[in-house]
């Protein structure tokens, strides 16, 4: 009896569709539907009527929290500040543009200091925080304005450069 074994790239594959799975486009919420929906009424004063009810409404909403509007700065802003942290989606953040497939970012050290294991623990100018965790020694201890270069490796590790110096295996704790 033989059995089968599965590729390197097969079992990739099968770890990679959850990822790929694309969510449904969601609905704009109700205020904002009713605004778009008074685009399409052909009589002027009735459309305009329609976008005076429709518009306070909106403002309404978002006053209150239940619309918010983030523009594509603050959309990049928040896949940068979430680099590295393991999020269910962000597609929400993927309306009207590709998302951007960013592997690697570099950030400014804030504080660094070794944890009673020897391993650095790592703060940076976003306010999050990676610990090594791997036995390689950081010859120039980082410290305050070091520069940290964070970058994407296989099956969801990652790896931290400080100051130019021999890469070192990282874990984003906060």
């Amino acid at each position: 009896m033989r059995l089968a074994v599965p590729t390197a790239g097969a079992l990739f594959a099968l770890l990679a569709l959850p990822v790929l799975a694309a969510e449904p486009p969601q609905s704009p919420p109700p205020p904002i539907q009713a605004v778009i929906a008074c685009k399409s009424i052909a009589d002027a004063a009735q459309r305009l009527a329609c976008y005076d009810e429709a518009v306070p409404k909106m403002a309404q909403a978002e006053a209150s929290g239940e619309v918010v509007s983030v523009d594509r700065e603050q959309r990049r802003a928040v896949r940068r500040q979430a680099f590295g942290l393991q999020l269910p989606s962000l597609t929400l953040f993927d309306r009207g543009e590709k998302a951007e497939d960013v592997d690697r970012l570099t950030f400014k050290v804030t504080q660094a200091w070794q944890d009673g294991q020897g391993k650095w623990v790592v703060k940076l100018d976003t306010g999050a925080v990676w610990r090594q965790i791997d036995d390689y020694e950081v010859r120039r201890p980082p410290h305050d304005g070091s520069s940290a270069e964070v970058r994407k490796g296989m099956l969801g590790s990652f790896f931290m450069k400080i100051d130019g110096q021999q890469q070192i295996r990282v874990h984003r704790d906060s």
